[in-house]
């Protein structure tokens, strides 16, 4: 099965590029490309899409302003000219910021990145995260050699570690190889919210909250910059 990309960018040419770095590649292919961040919203309404090259300075909103709008993006590989957007894009887990001019072998090396990023995905996170055993939802983790479940009403917090997470439970820490985004993706987003790039919290744990951090059973934890606005949206304060 290829993998389906989106290409958007305000720029014919920069567009016209990744149409052909893409085309090179046997097992992937373009479903649409489009010039703004409404005209992709629709695009991703009407196409299944594994991947996203993203422009930042767009039209209307920007990329990274497009991108935190979405709850469950694709994978994303940013394409700029602009240095300056990086941790704004890695705090938003994206799989890789290509700096323009574009190079293939520079393009190369970002298919590799999500390449690994799937591959780990699809072994440490069993799909049954919406399982429900004597009416107590759950998922299943790889920890090692093993696969263990996890109720979802024993999670007090989850954090990201570079390749890995730690899901810490009541009882207990788990470490699991995968991404933040897959791990937020299996998750019910009515129970749990993403809160800054390493931390997701289960909302039924918060003890207390600030303009910068949310207390659950003993931690504190940061919100970050690029989720400020719609943590504290969700918890129904202004910032």
């Amino acid at each position: 099965m290829k993998t389906k990309c989106l290409v958007i960018d305000d720029e014919p040419l920069a567009r016209d590029l990744m149409r052909s770095h893409i085309e090179k590649l046997e097992n992937f292919e373009i479903v649409a490309e489009c010039g703004d961040a409404m005209k992709a919203l629709q695009e991703l309404r009407n196409h299944s899409v594994d991947l996203m090259f993203m422009d930042i300075q767009m039209p209307q909103i920007t990329g990274i302003e497009f991108l935190k709008t979405l709850k469950h993006p694709p994978k994303v590989i940013i394409t700029t000219a602009y240095r300056e957007y990086a941790l704004d894009g890695f705090e938003l887990d994206v799989v890789d910021y290509l700096l323009k001019p574009i190079t293939f072998e520079r393009f190369l090396k970002s298919i590799n990145k999500y390449y690994q990023v799937t591959q780990e995905e699809q072994q440490n996170i069993v799909p049954v995260s919406s399982s429900i055993s004597n009416g107590e939802a759950f998922i299943y983790v790889k920890e090692n050699k093993k696969v263990v479940k996890v109720h979802l009403n024993d999670i007090l917090y989850v954090e990201g570690l570079s390749e890995y997470v730690q899901i810490y439970t009541k009882q207990k820490k788990i470490i699991t190889k995968t991404s933040m985004t897959n791990m937020a993706e299996k998750l019910p987003d009515d129970e749990f919210m993403r809160i800054h790039k390493s931390f997701i919290v289960s909302l039924s744990q918060i003890e207390a909250f600030t303009s910068h951090s949310i207390e659950v059973p003993g931690k504190e934890l940061p919100i970050g910059r690029s989720y400020k606005n719609s943590v504290l949206e969700a918890l129904q304060i202004q910032g």
